[in-house]
Formats: structure tokens, C-alpha cells, sequence
């Protein structure tokens, strides 16, 4: 029967080799990207015969879902009203299911665009939201005019000769959808865009363009891309049965013989998520659809004989590749505790620089030299960016291991959207605007893991295995990182009616809105009352965004209080014991008695003197009063051995006696360690400084509940 440490170990080898098929995976699409002959050949031919035919421009459906977005509504209906396709060719179905003024923003949009002559429509689904954005999107597809449907998600902005340069690629019968790539309007703006930035880039720039135009299936991406109106219908339309129904549509017309393209240089602006918990909930969607899809469609892309082993083998890869997150995490458990069980990890002792070698060399190091060959002269800024990515990539497992399992469980399939703020400068402000997302409970176990990741540290120094200290200070850094941002971005600065105030504003200076003088009046007169409003209303919320700022200060301080209590608790009861086990080991290879009495001596100072820290099934092995009378006898025997005539029968068998007796103690300080870790006063402890983190988030989200309706009532 295997003991704890084996069984760890065994389940440690396991999640390792799988993770190690996840990165094979990686340079396998990472090679092919770089020597996708076919895609280069057959987009080279089909780039010919585009530039090269003149043929009259078919029927175009442009499709806008947009839900609550009113800071970015009104700039992706403007680009996309400024397209350079022919007007009586061209169908714009702005697919709006808002309950908040976007709906009047778009109203009037739409009225303005409808004098230029535009084939503009508006349709509105009211609260029911049935399949959310693919039931929009379905919905739209009812009474679409268009031969292609080109869509575009709120925060997307294309440029106006899109259309052109895209739609005739369709000229090959055989492709159903076209996706370009995104570009990134905000990427500067913070570590947080940076991130995502340089990890969009190298899913277009490697997966993409290794699966387009060949066997392997390439999803689309929800934006920025054109699919064939009869390819939709074919595929069996959009379904709302997973939380990707790109990815889902995607798969589903692959497996009916048509073929994607992917085109890296046509880039379509989009604004990434500013705020950590919107991050986190589009990670989470993704993640979460991911498992959906590869659960509701790895059935029959397995048993169609039509497909390739390779393409069976890399949509398993693709759809499953989000187990990776609870994979890591696993290992990230497991580690500190074999380290602390003293488990002999490696069978020779250059095993671990190695194993850290190859992970620098399968990880980082590979990534940063696709980044280079990718970016060229440009290849430093990127590589900044990825290690940014490296923390944001790590924090985010948990998360995505909750989106993992909640994707197991049969529940409620809500499609939670990504707020955006048009957030584009390094100066442009979000944090006092509707749509802020508070932190979830998924932050306390970001923060149980960053703990978790700092004892872990310790316990690799003091276990004398500091090899694997740097590694995981990295990775701890990534939980921290992500759990502070989720509670920094959570506070508010108070809310304003900026917005309200721009917007009206524009309204005013845009002859397209001006209908009459009595709607002039009218405006002035509402933004001079919201100034008003706005001046009464900050005092009292710039005391709700102290006593905000007070609690996030607390539940910081309580954290480092947490740390503290963690250090001086290894300090006062762990250490002693790691340092008793090393003056032990040293006294086991002595060759005299005196040798050994002069270890056996400070290492009896540094265990306890009585108690057994094995409260659950305590037993003799384990307890400190009989450990230290067997450590006196010990050094009794060390004295009369001393008089023992050396190299003697009797002494040689006396020294072999007491090496063995020393090895049976430190095997019971082994088993007794663990013990220590949760002892009463630290389960209690814990407990306790759980309670109060709770009760401060609890605080927290009060006050911002408090906020926002106070807001509402303005």
C-alpha cells in the first residue's frame, strides 16, 4: 500500500506527463505556423485571383450584438456605417437585447444613419435575451439579406475598407468563414491589456495560422471575421447550448467539409479588457465553452472516419487544453508537500537543475523564441509583454479551474458579457463608470494560493531543496498579482455622471440630433441638473470611496498580519524540528561516540519536551516526552560506548545499534512534521483569520452595493 508521499508523487508524474503532451502540442501548431506551405500557397492564389477579378460585390450582412455597452455602442456603429462597400449592397442589423440607455443611444444612431441612406436596422429582443448572443445572432439570421454575414462584438472598431478586402477570398466555393486578426487599441494601457495583447497575438499568429487552409480544425473567434450565409444554415446555425458558440458553429461546419482561412494581415482594432474581474469573467466564459464543446462534439469528430487521426487528435488538444489550469494547480499543491515529507523527488542529485533546465527551455525560453522569429526587430517589447503574461497566465488558474468544473456540473448556462469602458490612453478613466465588476469569491482562493505559494518558498529553502524556490516565487507572484488587482479594481472613486455629461453634450454639438429647439432647451437644461446632481452627490460618495479604500487597506494589512503569523509559526515550530532532523542526520554518520553525543546533545535542546502533535490518531512513535528519553539513552550509550575498546566486535555492533536507533528517530520526527502544520492552534488560527477576510470582503461588496444604489437614486 502506498504511503502518502508515494501517492502524491505518482499522482505528481502523472499530471506532469500530461502537461508535457499540452506543450508537445504547442510546438507542433508552432512549427506548422511557421511552415504552413499550404496556407501561404492556396492564400498567395487566392490573393492573385482577388486582386485580379473585378466581379460585382455580393450582399453583405453586417451583424452588431451588443448588449448594455453605451461607452462603445456609438463608436462601432459609426465605423461601421463608415464601410466602404457599396450601400445597396450592404445590410447593417444592429442585434441590441440592452435594458440601459444604450437603447436610446442606438435609437438615435440609427435615425441619423437612416438620412445618409444606410440600410440600417434595429432590432430589440426586450429582457428575455432567449440563447443570449447566439440567440441574437439567430434571431438576425431570420430576415439577413446578405450572401455573408460579417460580425463585429461592442468593442471591436473596423477599419472602412474591411468589406473589400476580405470578402473576396469567398471566391473559393469550399470556404465557410474568413477570420482576421485582432489588433489591440488599448494594449499600452496597462500590465493587465499588455498581457492579454501578447496572448491573443500568439493564438492567431501560431494557432491560427497553423490549422487555417488545412486538415486541422481552426475556430472562429467571435469578431472580426465573415462567414458564408449558406455555410450557417449547413452547419445547423448558431447554437446557445455552450458558452463559445463560435468555437461550437466552428467545429460543427468543419465537420461538414468546409474550410477556414485565416488572414494575419488584416488586423481589426479592438479594446481589451481594462479591469481584472472583466478579464476573469471572459477567461472564464472561454474556458468554461471550451470543456462545453469538446463535451457536446468530441463524440462525433472521434467516430467520423472522414477525419484524420492528427485533426481528431489536435481538437482534443484545442477543446481540452483549459484542464491545463486545474492540471497546474495540482502540482502546485503537491510540490511544497513532498518537499516538507522530505520525499526523495529525484533518484540523482543533477536531477532537479535539470528538470528546471528542461522547463525554462519546454516554457519560457521557447515562447520567447517564437516571439522573436514572429516579431523580428520588435521582439523585446513582446517579450516584456510575455512575462507579464507569465503572471496573469498563472493567478488566472484558478479561475479557469472553477470554469473547468462548473462545466462538468449540470447547472445554468448564463452568458456573462465583458463590460468595456472605451477605454483607448494611458489617461482615460473607468473606474467611476457603470458596468465595474466587484470581485467574486473565486479571490479568496487566489489569495488562499498565494499564501499557499509563500510557504511553499520556505518550506523549499529550510527542506534544503531552494532550486525550486525561484519557480515557485514566480508563480506565487502570479496569484497575488491577480487576487490584488481583483480587489484594487473592485473599489470606486465614487460614481459620476461623466458619461452623461459627454454624451449629452454630444448630442448638442451634432446637428444629426438636432430635431428642434425645444430638444436643445431640454438638454441644456438636464445637464445643468446633473451637474447639480453631480456636485451633491460626490461628497457623500467620496466617503463611501474612503471607507472603501479603509477596508481594502484592512483586508491588506490582515494578509501581511497572515504572512507574519505563517513566518514566526515555521520560525518557532517547524524550523527547530527541520534543524533537529539535520543534527540527527549528521549524528547517523558519525564514527564515534563522541561525534555522535556532540550532535545527539543539540538536537534533543531543539524538540519539544513533551506533547504529541499527532492529535487526530496520536501513538507512542510520535510523542516528545518518549522521543527525548530515547535521545538520553542514546547519549548515555555514547558514553559507554566511549570506554569500549575501538574496532572491537562489541563496538563496531554498539556504533551499527545506535546509527539504527538515530535513523527510527528521525523517521518519527518525518512522521510527526506534517502534524505540526495543522495543529490545533493553527487550524484555530486559521479559521479565525479566514473569518476576518470574509467579513472585510463581506464589508467590502456592502459598501459598493450601497454605492451603486445611492447612484441609481441620483
Amino acid at each position: 500500500m502506498l504511503g502518502l508521499g508515494a501517492f502524491l508523487y505518482v499522482i505528481f508524474v502523472i499530471v506532469a506527463g500530461i502537461m508535457i503532451l499540452y506543450t508537445l502540442n504547442f510546438y507542433y501548431l508552432s512549427y506548422h505556423s511557421l511552415h504552413n506551405s499550404v496556407h501561404n500557397k492556396k492564400k498567395r492564389r487566392l490573393t492573385a485571383i482577388v486582386e485580379s477579378t473585378v466581379r460585382d460585390m455580393p450582399q453583405v450582412t453586417v451583424q452588431l450584438p451588443i448588449y448594455n455597452e453605451k461607452y462603445v455602442a456609438a463608436r462601432l456603429i459609426n465605423a461601421v456605417c463608415l464601410l466602404d462597400y457599396p450601400k445597396n449592397k450592404l445590410e447593417i442589423q444592429i442585434l441590441d437585447d440592452s435594458d440601459d440607455e444604450t437603447f436610446e443611444i442606438i435609437q438615435r444612431l440609427v435615425r441619423s444613419h437612416r438620412l445618409r441612406g444606410l440600410d440600417i436596422k434595429h432590432f430589440h429582443r426586450g429582457q428575455e435575451r432567449l440563447g443570449y448572443k447566439a440567440g441574437a445572432l439567430k434571431a438576425g439570421m431570420q430576415c439577413a439579406k446578405g450572401e455573408f454575414i460579417a460580425i463585429f462584438d461592442a468593442d471591436f472598431i473596423p477599419q472602412p475598407l474591411f468589406l473589400k478586402q476580405t470578402i473576396g477570398y469567398f471566391v473559393d466555393r469550399r470556404i465557410g468563414m474568413v477570420q482576421c486578426r485582432w489588433g489591440h487599441v488599448n494594449e499600452a494601457y496597462s500590465s493587465l491589456t499588455e498581457a492579454q495583447a501578447v496572448s491573443l497575438d500568439l493564438h492567431f499568429l501560431i494557432e491560427q495560422k497553423a490549422k487555417s487552409l488545412t486538415h486541422l480544425f481552426m475556430n472562429f473567434n467571435g469578431a472580426a471575421g465573415i462567414w458564408r450565409a449558406s455555410c450557417i444554415a449547413d452547419a445547423g446555425g448558431w447554437h446557445s447550448s455552450t458558452l463559445v458558440e463560435d468555437l461550437d458553429l466552428s467545429f460543427r461546419a468543419q465537420l461538414k467539409g468546409w474550410k477556414s482561412l485565416f488572414l494575419e494581415n488584416i488586423v481589426v482594432e479592438a479594446e481589451l479588457p481594462v479591469q481584472m474581474n472583466a478579464a476573469k469573467r471572459q477567461q472564464f466564459r472561454w474556458a468554461k465553452g471550451s470543456i462545453q464543446v469538446a463535451l457536446k462534439l468530441f463524440g462525433y469528430i472521434f467516430s467520423e472516419r472522414s477525419i484524420a487521426l492528427d485533426t481528431k487528435i489536435q481538437a482534443l488538444f484545442q477543446l481540452t487544453r483549459h484542464i491545463l489550469h486545474p492540471l497546474f494547480l495540482i502540482q502546485f499543491l503537491i510540490i511544497p508537500i513532498l518537499l516538507a515529507l522530505n520525499y526523495n523527488l529525484y533518484v540523482v542529485n543533477w536531477a532537479p537543475i535539470t528538470g528546471i533546465m528542461l522547463y525554462i527551455v519546454t516554457g519560457p525560453a521557447t515562447y520567447i523564441y517564437m516571439i522573436r522569429r514572429i516579431w523580428g526587430d520588435n521582439w523585446k517589447c513582446k517579450t516584456r509583454q510575455y512575462l507579464f503574461l507569465i503572471f496573469f497566465a498563472t493567478g488566472i488558474s484558478v479561475n479557469n479551474s472553477v470554469a473547468v468544473f462548473g462545466a462538468l456540473m449540470p447547472g445554468k448556462n448564463e452568458f456573462l458579457r465583458t463590460p468595456k469602458f472605451g477605454v483607448i490612453g494611458k489617461g482615460d478613466e473607468w473606474r467611476d463608470k457603470e458596468y465595474v465588476l466587484p470581485f467574486t469569491k473565486t479571490t479568496l482562493l487566489e489569495i488562499f494560493f498565494g499564501l499557499y505559494g509563500c510557504i511553499s518558498i520556505f518550506v523549499s529553502i529550510y527542506s534544503r531543496n531552494p532550486i525550486f524556490a525561484p519557480i515557485m516565487a514566480v508563480q506565487t507572484i502570479g496569484f497575488i498579482y491577480v487576487a490584488y488587482y481583483s480587489i484594487r479594481h473592485s473599489s470606486s472613486r465614487g460614481q459620476s455622471s461623466s458619461f452623461t455629461y459627454s454624451y449629452e453634450s454630444h448630442i448638442t454639438r451634432s446637428p444629426s440630433f438636432e430635431t428642434g429647439s425645444n430638444h436643445k432647451t431640454n438638454t441644456t437644461a438636464s445637464s445643468n441638473s446633473l451637474i447639480t446632481t453631480s456636485n451633491r452627490s460626490n461628497t457623500r460618495f467620496g466617503k463611501r470611496s474612503l471607507y472603501g479604500r479603509l477596508l481594502v487597506v484592512a483586508i491588506l494589512g490582515i494578509l501581511a498580519l497572515g504572512v507574519g503569523l505563517v513566518l514566526i509559526g515555521y520560525q518557532n515550530a517547524i524550523y527547530p524540528l527541520d534543524k533537529a532532523m539535520g543534527y540527527l542526520s549528521r549524528a547517523e554518520s558519525s564514527q564515534t561516540p563522541a561525534m555522535m553525543a556532540g550532535y545527539l546533545e543539540p538536537a534533543k535542546l531543539l524538540l519539544p519536551t513533551q506533547g504529541n502533535p499527532v492529535w487526530s490518531f496520536p501513538n507512542p512513535t510520535t510523542d516528545f516526552r518518549l522521543i527525548q528519553n530515547d535521545l538520553e539513552a542514546m547519549v548515555q550509550r555514547t558514553d559507554a560506548l566511549s570506554s569500549v575498546q575501538p574496532n572491537s566486535a562489541a563496538y563496531n555492533t554498539g556504533l551499527e545499534d545506535l546509527h539504527d536507533s538515530i535513523k527510527v528517530i528521525e523517521l518519527n520526527l518525518e512522521e510527526a512534521t506534517p502534524y505540526v502544520y495543522v495543529s490545533y492552534t493553527n487550524v484555530l488560527l486559521s479559521i479565525l483569520w479566514v473569518g476576518v477576510i470574509i467579513s472585510l470582503f463581506a464589508a467590502l461588496r456592502r459598501g459598493k452595493d450601497r454605492r451603486r444604489l445611492e447612484y441609481e437614486d441620483t
